[in-house]
């Protein structure tokens, strides 16, 4: 087949495939969003005096990194439902993947903190500052340099989750290339397809990180 021949038949499909990757856009920063809420909220009650919250959000983390992503869409968009929590597919969708990007994100903000030598908040205190200003201008920088590697791993791994969020009909790259195999017999090109994509869409994103991490780093 000629690349000619190939792109006649291909071409029908590039805009189901552009609106595919925008959802899978949107999915994404919509789902980042939830995981940063969650992450921070349980990265603070986990570190606590309340033993109720130390104990909700361990169990919280322990629960999601021990279980599979897809367990936890099902959970949401199948199992809520039995207790009066009905949802669309796209809005289960965002919540199973920003609950489960929570769980790391807590750790990853945890991590961070435990990085800053505690002298630094006691030192800045004792020049006057407050906790805000402390927090503000010399220890939140400091951990955003630290924490910005793996949350932008964890970005990643969350764009490419969304390829199983076809598995409760959100019509994603994924779904989207099923369709079009179950009519046209060419699982090879069209799955190659939503494999560049995603790549590309990867590709961006950790480029966009190395660019922060350079700028960030001048001021290390």
């Amino acid at each position: 087949m000629t690349i000619a021949a190939w792109w006649e038949g291909f071409a029908p499909y590039v805009p189901g495939f552009l609106s595919a990757s925008w959802l899978v856009f949107v999915i994404s920063v919509l789902a980042i969003v939830v995981s940063w809420i969650c992450g921070l909220v349980a990265a603070l009650a986990k570190s606590s005096r309340f033993a109720a919250f130390r104990q909700a959000s361990a169990f919280y983390i322990w629960f999601i990194r021990g279980t599979p992503t897809l367990i936890q869409i099902f959970i949401v968009y199948f199992g809520l439902p039995q207790l009066g929590l009905r949802m669309s597919p796209f809005v289960a969708g965002v919540l199973a993947l920003g609950f489960n990007g929570g769980a790391y994100i807590a750790e990853i903000v945890r991590a961070g903190l435990s990085a800053i030598p505690k002298g630094q908040m006691e030192s800045s205190a004792a020049l006057g500052m407050s906790r805000f200003q402390i927090m503000s201008r010399i220890i939140l920088p400091q951990v955003f340099r630290i924490i910005l590697p793996p949350v932008t791993n964890e970005a990643i791994t969350m764009l490419k989750n969304t390829s199983l969020l076809s598995t409760i009909t959100v019509v994603e790259l994924t779904l989207y290339s099923q369709t079009i195999i179950a009519t046209t017999f060419r699982p090879f090109e069209f799955y190659i397809a939503t494999a560049v994509i995603y790549l590309v869409m990867t590709t961006v994103l950790s480029q966009f990180a190395m660019r922060l991490e350079r700028h960030y780093g001048r001021y290390a």
